[in-house]
């Protein structure tokens, strides 16, 4: 008879032979900036996660660095919106001057810009539309796109990440960086974007929430599996240097499909509705947080994506170091 010696395996035999590590590398962070000044705004629906003013930056920032954590994501939270999202595109919008900040101040974190024109339109879609129609205008939405990363590259970004899901902007885009000289600017494309309800609470954070209709006319139905396949292909061929599914939980099966099919770097977003659903639990006392964020974490990478990004990033770099 065989002996159950897993039962009996010293928990640092355990660590050794254990196959999925989380690294403080593979984490990226993700931050919301907002015009103003002395702003340290809270987000009901993601606790401990805040919206700040440039000049509140410097305490969120370093934590950030204190835990070990070297990427981050912008988010602009923008004062004015318009038909066609202008501040996504100006040099003194909230995320190009974020950016500027924090290279000067902090060099050495990684700054991924995300592209879309969702915060800043006064509509809340991610691309430009018909008003007669309340159509979303794919190809018209394009030029705005290149704009917006072209903008962002300027102000120093190391990464844009377009997250519109508009067909044919990752080609846009690299073509407009490479033409203005960002031939080495990698893009992260979110490119199996799923049309999902666990974003709620960051378009509360964002205050990106259409004001009509739904985004599933552009993001992908969450039913369809070999439909991601199509999309990372698509991006893959355009240029895209990282591809990425958003959600994260609800797609592992996804993550693994892709990961196993394509040597393309691969990012997976714990996304907010994911991140706040474990707070709550937590708080209510129905779980233990660190271990579900921890086996959550491992979860993703185990499914093959190389980058996670989460707001659970600090904590979890932490925990990572305490062992």
């Amino acid at each position: 008879m065989k002996r159950m010696r897993r039962l009996r395996t010293s928990e640092n035999i355990r660590t050794l032979v254990q196959e999925t590590r989380l690294n403080i590398e593979d984490l990226v962070y993700p931050i919301f900036v907002m015009d103003g000044e002395n702003i340290r705004n809270p987000i009901e629906s993601m606790p401990n996660i805040f919206r700040f003013s440039l000049d509140k930056l410097d305490e969120e920032l370093n934590r950030v660095v204190e835990s070990g954590i070297k990427n981050i994501l912008i988010f602009g939270v923008p004062s004015f919106k318009d038909e066609f999202g202008s501040i996504a595109y100006s040099e003194n919008g909230i995320t190009q001057k974020a950016i500027r900040y924090i290279k000067k101040f902090f060099p050495h974190l990684m700054v991924i810009a995300d592209v879309c024109l969702c915060e800043y339109t006064s509509h809340g879609h991610c691309g430009i539309i018909d008003r007669e129609k309340n159509e979303i205008l794919n190809d018209e939405t394009l030029p705005f796109l290149v704009k917006t990363a072209l903008s962002l590259a300027k102000s120093g970004a190391d990464i844009v990440a377009p997250s519109d899901m508009m067909d044919g902007r990752v080609a846009y885009i690299r073509n407009a960086l490479d033409e203005n000289g960002y031939i080495n600017l990698p893009i992260m494309a979110y490119s199996a974007k799923y049309a999902s309800a666990y974003y709620s609470p960051f378009r509360d954070a964002a205050n990106s929430a259409p004001t009509f209709g739904d985004r599933k006319t552009y993001q992908m139905d969450y039913s369809n599996a070999k439909e991601a396949f199509l999309e990372v292909e698509a991006d893959i061929e355009e240029g895209a240097d990282i591809i990425m599914v958003k959600p994260a939980l609800a797609y592992l099966d996804i993550i693994k499909s892709i990961s196993e099919k394509y040597n393309t770097p691969l990012a997976a977003y714990n996304v907010s509705g994911e991140y706040s659903m474990v707070k709550a639990a937590a708080a209510n006392g129905w779980i233990d947080e660190k271990r579900i964020v921890m086996e959550n974490m491992t979860a993703i990478k185990r499914a093959g994506a190389s980058i996670i990004i989460t707001y659970h990033a600090v904590d979890v770099a932490n925990w990572i170091k305490e062992g």
